[in-house]
């Protein structure tokens, strides 16, 4: 660590925190140099320790098919410009403290709700021991109306149990748009970062912070006037996003019906420029925002702004339908196989999304545990998961032998599934191949098709 260089610390070292820190720490000045040094906090817990270790070893503390990602935190590690601890003290010694503490939401629907324990602690541990002046900038996804009616009273009670000004901490709020896979650390450092501030102070700070992190000449900044619109911009974003998916569920049903290609349809519309983004069906939603962003709003307006009056239907059903995704495709495997009582199936991916290795409310677990209820017997494979967490189970990261499959389903489109020498690996074996997430183009498929394997798809009609 350099002396003559502002510390910022990183609070919460998960998959987030973890990125964050990397970047930071990535941070150049005009003559090359580590603008900050960095300090990452997580809790003394086992896994908080493991995150902790791996960072003081230099290596990024999660799988990751991002070298980049790697790259940064090694250079780091040498350079000395980032460690990491669970000693609280370090924020004694920060000029900015970021706070990527995560927030669960339990329950579903209207009776959806956040236990703020942990975040207020980890800001009330912040306001406990940052120095006068040290500005701290809000990530975590948070209910509308968080920085206002929770952040700023808890630092303003620990700051006058210290005989501090109240407002002695300026809080910002800029949510993270990080996107965990081969561009991973580029989701933080290019690209556009939305942020405000409690009040002018805070803005300005924060803007002075991203401005030193990220690349702004080509990604510029957006100050909103006040931090409920920026933690509102960020659960729109994703409540958006998690309803057009669900949407395109109910197409991707009449296409099988009625037996045509929506996926052809869906390039189509596409080329008309206002429709470019438009969602195909797939085999669900999972991750740690999608799956839960969409009910913080209402949230917020019940439970910090004193609006329970607000409801918010088209959000409610979004995550309904999207936690139902991979029961579609249970139920269409059922019909195929004439019932999955004791069948054999592989499911290929148990991550939540392509290139990670982040299985927190994967789609991949609805799948298998309504597959194993209806008593079949099922495998999983993944090649970037060794250990599923959540199943307590080990998973192959090499495909296992097809012998004996009664069907594959392709859950996730890792990249390393695109090159897949079905020939050399079925062997004599010819199970039953569903792509349940438009993993196979329609050169694969015919590929299959050829060595006798019955092909199908969610979202296209039968042999297509």
């Amino acid at each position: 660590m350099n002396r003559d260089r502002p510390v910022v610390c990183i609070q919460g070292l998960g998959f987030v925190g973890a990125a964050m820190a990397a970047a930071v720490a990535a941070a150049r000045d005009e003559h090359g140099q580590p603008r900050f040094d960095v300090v990452g906090l997580d809790l003394p817990t086992p896994e908080g320790a493991r995150r902790i270790d791996a960072l003081n070893r230099g290596r990024f503390p999660f799988d990751t098919a991002d070298a980049s990602l790697d790259q940064a935190v090694g250079r780091a590690h040498g350079e000395g410009n980032l460690t990491a601890t669970n000693d609280p003290a370090a924020y004694g010694r920060a000029s900015v403290v970021v706070v990527d503490v995560h927030l669960d939401v339990a329950g579903q629907g209207r009776a959806a709700s956040v236990d703020f324990t942990g975040f207020r602690s980890a800001v009330a541990t912040v306001g406990a021991h940052a120095r006068p002046g040290c500005l701290v900038v809000v990530e975590t996804t948070v209910p509308p109306g968080t920085c206002a009616q929770v952040v700023v009273p808890e630092l303003a009670l620990a700051l006058k149990a210290r005989g501090l000004p109240e407002d002695a901490l300026p809080v910002a709020h800029s949510y993270e748009r990080v996107m965990p896979g081969e561009g991973y650390l580029d989701s933080i450092v290019n690209y556009w970062r939305v942020y405000s501030g409690h009040d002018q102070r805070a803005a300005d700070a924060c803007e002075a912070f991203l401005s030193a992190v990220i690349n702004t000449r080509d990604y510029p900044l957006t100050r909103l006037p006040h931090t409920i619109a920026s933690e509102t911009a960020k659960v729109l974003e994703n409540s958006y996003r998690a309803t057009t998916i669900a949407f395109m569920e109910e197409w991707g049903r009449f296409a099988e019906a009625a037996g045509f290609d929506l996926f052809k349809v869906v390039d189509a519309i596409r080329l008309r420029p206002t429709h470019s983004n438009m969602r195909t069906p797939g085999f669900g939603v999972g991750g740690y925002c999608l799956t839960k962003d969409p009910l913080l709003p209402l949230i917020g307006a019940r439970d910090l702004l004193g609006r329970p009056d607000l409801d918010f239907p088209f959000c409610r059903q979004a995550i309904e339908a999207n936690r139902a995704m991979p029961l579609v495709s249970a139920a269409r495997l059922a019909l195929m196989l004439g019932g999955l009582a004791g069948r054999r199936l592989l499911l290929l991916g148990v991550s939540y999304r392509p290139g990670v290795a982040d299985t927190r409310y994967s789609p991949s677990q609805i799948f298998v545990d309504e597959a194993r209820r209806q008593g079949a017997i099922v495998l999983c494979q993944d090649p970037m998961v060794g250990f599923w967490e959540e199943l307590g189970e080990d998973v192959p990261m090499t495909l296992p032998a097809a012998a004996d499959l009664d069907a594959v389903v392709l859950a996730v489109p890792h990249r390393q599934y695109e090159s897949i020498d079905f020939a050399g690996w079925l062997g004599d074996a010819r199970p039953l191949v569903l792509d349940a997430n438009g993993v196979l183009g329609d050169r694969r498929r015919a590929e299959l098709r050829r060595l006798g394997c019955r092909v199908e798809s969610i979202g296209r009609g039968d042999g297509l």
